[in-house]
């Protein structure tokens, strides 16, 4: 039989979230132990080594105003910002027709852009009284979580191309489609990021800036600082309490034994984990409901971003398959040149189903249509695919379908015995993000330092024994 290796705690995912509570309950005194079932940590998170010392981030990477948990964890490690490239001429592809663009100032005609505008104010108001802690308390919960975002724009934007250009918003923000998700949910959402505007903007928004070195640096000296380096290759596949404490059963046939644990993994993911005794019902249904989004993130690398002397800024948003938006991804070194593309939510699907080089091709062929023909031929391309990631299954987060808030979302942070529950869809501040990565990390990491202080440590556990 195998020993079990005894901690104080098992964090379940090695990224930002679950080594962010790792970190704080380590700084506590107690031992923790975090297993990956990846080979390397950072989540959703992850770096492309460039050559030279330079990184491309091929997962979550952008920070900005009001995103302060993050930010404050980068300085505690010494990880410094930089802003996103945001000067020349933004692209607008809209309609056939490609044209200079301001997020802040969305000229598309005066009726769309008096209907765009009047959408975003209105749903800017909604979402001020949807507490993000609880959604379900709303005044209006159930009769908006009753309907999808398409839904109530198909009903309040009467203008098509301002109904085109929210639907291309939603896309870029979230990776899903209006259709998909529950309005209650995107206005939770909305709240929790300070407004549609912010969520939408590079300056003075949520794509303001990039950590120097890349985000996924975050992780790596998180792991770093703990005790006890994460065990990576080990997915959890049981999770089992008794009275004394929980045993968690990885692939390899480690055994872990702990107090209390945290799991900080998507909810797809935790929903493939055997927990016993088993979730409440409603939790389960919960996980059930709350699928991924769909992105296809593309970096083409060039000797220099040329698209610069020509006055571009490398930005585009675009509602012309399959890339709905483009960002100039070049290191703060200036080379070599880099053209990010996000294909996202049904695009992406459509664009899943081809072979990748059939894929890569049209991705190109939309930077060329934007860029010139020089932008058809980097010397390099990086594909970050979440959806066909064994240990991801979609990004950037997981969202929430109709009618899951208002039966099932009081259990979305709710322990599970000695269970606890991080990851950024859990957050109420930036929910998918990697502030809300870190904020839910934090909070599963007080609720656990909160229950073991309540109780005496288990046998073995500070001691001085690992297994």
């Amino acid at each position: 039989m195998t020993t079990p290796v005894h901690s104080d705690v098992v964090v379940v995912g090695a990224g930002i979230s679950g080594l962010v509570a790792a970190r704080r309950i380590a700084e506590a005194g107690y031992r923790v132990r975090v297993v990956e079932a990846r080979d390397r940590v950072g989540g959703r998170t992850l770096n492309a080594d460039l050559g030279d010392g330079q990184v491309a981030e091929v997962g979550g990477q952008f920070t900005g105003p009001g995103q302060d948990a993050i930010q404050r964890v980068a300085a505690e490690l010494g990880v410094t910002t930089y802003a996103t490239h945001d000067t020349g001429t933004h692209l607008l592809d809209l309609g056939g027709r490609i044209r200079p663009w301001s997020v802040s100032e969305p000229w598309i005609g005066p009726a769309a852009s008096l209907s765009f505008l009047a959408a975003q104010r209105r749903l800017n108001r909604m979402a001020a009284t949807v507490p993000p802690h609880e959604p379900w308390r709303a005044p209006r919960a159930r009769e908006w979580d009753a309907e999808t975002l398409g839904g109530w724009m198909r009903r309040h934007v009467p203008v098509p191309r301002a109904r085109v250009l929210l639907a291309m918003a939603v896309r870029a923000v979230w990776a899903f489609e209006p259709e998909d998700v529950s309005l209650l949910h995107v206005l939770a959402c909305v709240n929790a990021g300070d407004g549609l505007q912010r969520l939408m903007r590079t300056r003075d928004g949520a794509q303001q800036d990039r950590f120097t070195g890349g985000s996924q640096r975050i992780s790596e000296l998180l792991a770093d600082g703990l005790p006890e380096p994460p065990l990576l290759r080990h997915p959890v596949r049981r999770v089992v309490q008794d009275g004394t404490g929980v045993t968690v059963h990885t692939g390899p046939g480690t055994l872990l034994r702990a107090d209390r644990v945290v799991v900080a993994v998507p909810p797809q993911l935790a929903a493939r984990i055997a927990f016993e005794p088993r979730m409440p019902p409603g939790r389960e249904q919960l996980l059930a409901r709350s699928p991924q989004g769909t992105a296809l993130k593309y970096l083409a690398v060039y000797d220099e971003p040329f698209w610069r002397a020509a006055g571009f800024s490398g930005q585009v948003a675009s509602d012309r398959a399959p890339v709905a938006s483009a960002f100039d991804n070049t290191p703060p070194a200036g080379r070599p040149g880099v053209l990010l593309g996000f294909a996202v939510g049904g695009p992406a699907r459509r664009l899943l189903e081809l072979p990748p080089p059939v894929r890569q091709e049209r991705v190109l062929a939309s930077f060329a249509r934007w860029f010139g023909e020089r932008a058809r031929t980097p010397r390099q391309v990086i594909v970050g695919s979440w959806s066909e990631e064994e240990w991801t299954r979609g990004c950037y987060a997981g969202y929430l379908t109709p009618g899951a808030w208002t039966a099932h979302g009081h259990l979305l942070r709710e322990p599970h015995g000695r269970v606890h529950w991080a990851g950024s869809e859990t957050a109420t501040r930036w929910i998918g993000f990697m502030d809300g990565a870190v904020t839910a990390g934090e909070r599963a990491a007080a609720e656990v330092l909160t229950a073991t202080a309540a109780r005496p440590a288990p046998v073995g556990a500070r001691d001085g024994r690992s297994g």
